[in-house]
C-alpha cells in the first residue's frame, strides 16, 4: 500500500523530469554521498550535534521550509498558467482577427468582411458538408456580485463568448459537455421556471466552463452551478443548460451563449474572431499565412490558434521574473540563517575540533563534517517545504493572461500544477542555500589550530 502511494507516482514522474534539473540533482546527491563516505568523521557525530542543539537546528530548517514552500506554490501557479495557455489551442485550428488586433477583445470583423473566410480549401467540413468554422464574439462583462444589505457592491469581470452554432464551435474547439447537459437552442432562450406570470419570463440559455461554473456557484453557496440553475448577468436572467468539460483551458472561464443575443445585449454587433478547423498544424500554418497575405475583401490577421495562445504567456514570464526576485531575496536570508547557525555551532564546539585534529583527522575532513551538517539542515527543510508546497497541487486561482502588448487579455480560472520539475527546483535551491551558507563557517572550522582550540 505504501509502495503504491509513494513509489509508483515517482516512477510515473521520471520520464517527465527535465534534464536541466535531473543532472544537477544527480550531481548534488552524488556529491553529498561522496562527502559522507570520504569524510571519515562518523555521521553519527554530526547527527548527535544537530540533535543536541535541536532548537537552533529546527528554526533554521523551518526557515528553509518557509522559503521552499512559498517558492513551490508560486512556481505551481506559473506552471498552471503555462498549462492553461498551452492546452487552450487546437494544433489544427486557425484564428482570424481583424487587422492589427492582438486580442479577441479588441478585434472587430464585420459579416461582409468575414463571409468567405470559411470557403478556403484548407478548411475541413463536417458530415453535412458544412465548413468547420465558428464565428464568435468575445466580451468581458462587469458583473455585480451578490452582497448583503449595507455592504459595498463588489464586481467581477466575466467572460462571455457569443456563438453562432454551439455544436460546430464544440467540434472546432474540441470540447464536450458533462452528462445531463445540452447545447443552447437555436433561439438561445427558454421560459424561466421561477416566475409567477409577471416580468420577463425568458432566460438566456448559457453553457458554462468548469471554472466559471464554480465561481458562480460560490455566489449562491454551491460547489458549482448545475443544469437548471439561474444567475444574473447584465439586464437578463440566465439559465444553465450545460457545463463544458473545459478544465485546463481558457474556455473553462467562459460563458457561451447565442451570439445574436449577447452581441446586442453588451454592445458588440461585429464578430471578434472566426476559428477554422484544418487537418493538422502544418496545414493551419499554411492557411493562416494565405489568409493574411491574400484575402481580398479586407486586411485580416490569421495565425494558428496555438501561436495565438502562446503569445498570451507574457503574464507567465512576468510572474516568473517576480518569483525569481522574491526567491533570491528569501534565499539570501536563508543563507545568512545557515551561516549564523553554523558559526554558533563552531563556537560551541571549539574543543571538539581540537580533539578531532589531535587524534588525526585532517583539516579537509573537518571542513567536510561541518559542510555536511549545513547541507543536511537545508535538505530536511527543503523536503518539508516541497511537501507543504505539493499540497497546493490542484488548488484553483484566478488570474489574467495577456500578450503584454496592449489590448485585452483573458481572466481565467486555473489549477496550480506542482510537478516533479517544480519540486526538484525547490530542492536544488535549498541545497544551494545550504552550500553557500555553510561553506564559510566550515572553512573557519577547518582553519582552527588544535592546541589553541583546547585552551
Amino acid at each position: 500500500m505504501l509502495f503504491s502511494a509513494l513509489v509508483l507516482p515517482l516512477v510515473a514522474w521520471l520520464p517527465r523530469i527535465s534534464p536541466g534539473l535531473a543532472v544537477p540533482m544527480f550531481v548534488s546527491v552524488a556529491a553529498m554521498a561522496l562527502l559522507a563516505i570520504g569524510g571519515k568523521i562518523p555521521l553519527s557525530y554530526n547527527v548527535r550535534n544537530l540533535v543536541v542543539r535541536w532548537r537552533t537546528t529546527l528554526l533554521t530548517a523551518l526557515a528553509f521550509t518557509l522559503v521552499i514552500s512559498l517558492q513551490t506554490v508560486m512556481l505551481g501557479f506559473v506552471a498552471g498558467m503555462n498549462k492553461l495557455t498551452e492546452e487552450s489551442g487546437q494544433p489544427g485550428n486557425v484564428i482570424v482577427l481583424s487587422d492589427g488586433a492582438l486580442d479577441e477583445l479588441v478585434s472587430n470583423l464585420g459579416y461582409g468582411t468575414s463571409a468567405d473566410i470559411d470557403r478556403h480549401p484548407g478548411v475541413l467540413r463536417d458530415e453535412r458538408g458544412e465548413p468547420l468554422a465558428s464565428r464568435e464574439v468575445y466580451l468581458v462583462v462587469n458583473q455585480p456580485l451578490p452582497t448583503e444589505p449595507g455592504q459595498q457592491q463588489k464586481r467581477r469581470f466575466t467572460q462571455v463568448r457569443g456563438i453562432e452554432d454551439p455544436r460546430v464551435a464544440a467540434q472546432v474547439h474540441g470540447l464536450s459537455l458533462f452528462p445531463g447537459g445540452q447545447w443552447f437552442s437555436d433561439a438561445g432562450v427558454q421560459t424561466r421556471g421561477d416566475v409567477s406570470g409577471t416580468g420577463d419570463d425568458q432566460a438566456v440559455q448559457a453553457v458554462l466552463g468548469e471554472g466559471v461554473a464554480g465561481q458562480l456557484g460560490q455566489d449562491v453557496g454551491k460547489e458549482r452551478l448545475e443544469v437548471g440553475d439561474l444567475f444574473d448577468l447584465g439586464p437578463r436572467k440566465w439559465v444553465v443548460v450545460g457545463v463544458m468539460k473545459s478544465s485546463g483551458s481558457t474556455f473553462g472561464s467562459e460563458i457561451w451563449a447565442k451570439r445574436s443575443l449577447v452581441g446586442p445585449m453588451f454592445g458588440k454587433e461585429a464578430y471578434s474572431s472566426v476559428v477554422l478547423r484544418t487537418a493538422n498544424a502544418e496545414t493551419a500554418k499554411q492557411v493562416a499565412d494565405d489568409l493574411t497575405k491574400n484575402f481580398k475583401k479586407a486586411a485580416l490577421q490569421a495565425e494558428p490558434e496555438t501561436e495565438y495562445f502562446s503569445k498570451l504567456s507574457e503574464t507567465n514570464r512576468q510572474f516568473s521574473f517576480a518569483i525569481m526576485v522574491v526567491a533570491v531575496l528569501m534565499a539570501v536570508g536563508g543563507i545568512f540563517g545557515v551561516m549564523n547557525t553554523m558559526f554558533a555551532a563552531i563556537s560551541g564546539r571549539t574543543k571538539d575540533i581540537g580533539v578531532l585534529r589531535i587524534i588525526g583527522f585532517a583539516r579537509w575532513q573537518i571542513l567536510v563534517s561541518f559542510f555536511l551538517e549545513s547541507l543536511v539542515i537545508s535538505l530536511v527543510g527543503g523536503l518539508l517545504g516541497c511537501a507543504i508546497g505539493f499540497l497546493s497541487n490542484g488548488w484553483t486561482a484566478t488570474s489574467i493572461v495577456t500578450g503584454g502588448q496592449g489590448g485585452g487579455g483573458k481572466f481565467v480560472v486555473l489549477e496550480l500544477v506542482v510537478g516533479i520539475d517544480t519540486l526538484l527546483t525547490g530542492l536544488l535551491l535549498a541545497l544551494a542555500m545550504g552550500a553557500l551558507g555553510g561553506l564559510l563557517p566550515a572553512v573557519s572550522a577547518m582553519r582552527q589550530k588544535p592546541l589553541e582550540s583546547l585552551r
